[in-house]
């Protein structure tokens, strides 16, 4: 089985938040940072500071939770990403060093 990631996130003014779904979160979150896809919506809004992520067992689980947290509403995304990284620094950084 493949394993998943659904992922959050934001610009450096924490204004805008997005939520995707990926198998790779290091290649997925490259790709944000550097800006592979230019008409992308991380892309307009700079959105390239990873603040959330969650693992998944199969790909199915990953789509639902996408779908779940692209439900809810800010607050309930905040506090989600308040209640793992409070000072909602980028997580991608620790992977530098490896």
């Amino acid at each position: 089985m493949t394993k998943g990631y659904c992922y959050i996130l934001t610009n450096k003014n924490k204004t805008v938040l997005y939520i995707g779904a990926t198998n790779d979160l290091r290649r997925r979150t490259s790709e944000h940072k550097n800006g592979k896809y230019s008409n992308s919506f991380t892309k307009r809004y700079n959105c390239n500071l990873l603040v959330y992520f969650e693992e998944f067992d199969t790909i199915k689980d990953v789509f639902a939770r996408e779908k779940q947290l692209k439900s809810g509403n800010r607050k309930r995304k905040e506090d989600l990403i308040t209640s793992i990284n409070p000072d909602w620094k980028d997580l991608s950084l620790e992977w530098q060093a490896d």
